[in-house]
């Protein structure tokens, strides 16, 4: 099939290249001059498992192409995505701005062709509940026939970032969202190579399907949220988180997915699209309760860290150095939207502290919003030079299993605050740190010296 996708982000981009890796032909369109001769030059803007390995092999192929013309991706498709932003406004609500401006100039465009052509124009772009009767209505203002000349579709994406490529080439479900058998079956064919495994292609209204998208990441947000609240709890009662979760993972009405305690959510979607949606039913006269306890857990939660630090240094930590590990919003993407260590970050800046960080891809990304507010190691181990204490705020891999004699020898005090809970506590007090996390009982580090120094030469080295 013909494919255009309207904008190169991060959905624009991974779409049009797993479209592309099928067989279509795929031009992405955007009006970022430099952002078009980066790609066409083979350099990815973002960083992805995986992407670099499909993006380079189909676009030497020559089914993968860039462009800054519109009319050049409207004149070669038969199906056009919008992959367009839609980042909310001030009332929480998504701005469409860019959605319907770029569906205006694709009415006029095909109002301009000799020809009479039928095409999908399909939402791609996270929108609220109403946004493909709003796209419809551009087009036919513009004297476009629905049925004939064209068709809206919503076809929501559920790509988790660190694992986009593969949720794209196997997800779990095709959701589209169409009153029309003719663009179902479109989509249906378009998408037909990628469920092979029998994983359903669900074709319900565009309403349906809109709704579809924001509920599934409100409701993955409420069971992070949840599962925070029962950690702080846990820390009150003298429970241990772990084994909570472990325990009511087993029941297969819960199962045991998003059920990690940690520093709360970050990233483009959950907390833009548990604002819209919370946004949405204030518009229709409902008031989303358990929405507004989910932001506010989730905002107290990304200071805990940060509090807990200046509370451990009695309220001051003017002259002490702080060392981060993990800067990215979650691990295996360099995105730092929303990332809880930005927040931790700024919260110990205004205190006074000294911050160090270090990430395996979101130095670059971290370097544009703080400059030269922090310091950034070239390595997880050089962050902890005469550091007073490492902080924890991303659960990368590396972080796992580090060099724990070589982490206590780099740091002024033996001192860790982990957001993440990467580690074992009691191994933890084994070694002689002074370690807290999140939900789980502090234990108090071994103070003797030749039992620690055994510990760490037994068990220092990663495994």
């Amino acid at each position: 099939m013909n494919i255009a996708i309207i904008g190169t982000g991060y959905v624009g981009l991974v779409s049009g290249t797993c479209f592309a890796e099928m067989g279509n032909r795929v031009v992405c369109i955007d009006i970022d001059e430099n952002k078009i001769d980066q790609l066409r030059n083979g350099q990815l803007p973002i960083y992805e498992p995986d992407l670099e390995h499909y993006f380079n092999r189909n676009t030497s192929e020559g089914r993968l192409t860039f462009s800054t013309d519109l009319a050049d991706g409207v004149s070669h498709a038969d199906l056009i995505f919008l992959a367009l932003p839609t980042p909310p406004g001030e009332d929480g609500s998504a701005d469409l701005s860019y959605v319907l401006q770029a569906t205006s100039d694709i009415a006029e465009l095909i109002n301009s062709e000799d020809e009479e052509r039928y095409r999908l124009i399909i939402n791609k772009s996270t929108v609220p509940v109403g946004t493909a009767d709003q796209v419809r209505g551009v087009l036919e203002n513009a004297g476009l026939q629905a049925g004939e000349q064209f068709d809206v579709v919503s076809n929501p994406e559920f790509l988790r970032e660190g694992v986009a490529v593969d949720d794209f080439l196997k997800p779990d479900r095709v959701v589209i969202g169409t009153s029309s058998d003719k663009a179902a079956n479109m989509m249906t064919r378009l998408y037909e190579p990628f469920v092979r495994q029998g994983n359903p292609i669900v074709v319900v209204d565009e309403r349906s399907a809109e709704m579809i998208k924001y509920a599934a990441n409100s409701i993955l947000a409420t069971r992070i949220s949840f599962m925070n609240e029962i950690a702080n709890l846990c820390e009150k009662v003298g429970a241990n988180v772990d084994k909570v979760r472990l325990g009511i993972s087993k029941d297969h009405r819960i199962g045991r997915h998003f059920l990690y305690a940690g520093i709360g959510f970050g990233g483009s979607c959950f907390p833009k699209d548990v604002q819209a949606l919370h946004r949405t039913g204030r518009q229709h006269g409902y008031d989303f309760k358990i929405l507004d306890s989910v932001l506010e857990v989730n905002d107290r939660q990304r200071q805990v860290l940060a509090e807990r630090v200046i509370e451990y240094f009695d309220g001051d930590v003017s002259d002490k150095k702080i060392a981060i590990w993990g800067l990215a919003f979650k691990p295996n993407t360099d995105d730092i939207r929303e990332a809880p260590a930005h927040v931790i970050i700024r919260t110990l800046l205004e205190a006074g502290a000294e911050v160090v960080g270090y990430d395996p891809e979101a130095i670059e990304t971290t370097r544009n919003v703080f400059g030269d507010a922090i310091d950034y190691a070239d390595d997880m181990y050089g962050a902890l030079n005469d550091a007073d204490t490492l902080v924890v705020c991303t659960e990368w891999n590396a972080f796992r299993r580090p060099n724990l004699a070589d982490v206590r020898d780099r740091l002024a005090q033996p001192v860790i605050f982990d957001g993440r809970n990467v580690f074992d506590p009691k191994h933890m007090a084994e070694m002689g740190f002074i370690y807290s996390s999140i939900g789980r009982p502090s234990l108090p580090p071994e103070s003797d010296e030749d039992a620690i120094e055994e510990a760490l030469a037994e068990n220092g080295q990663p495994a």
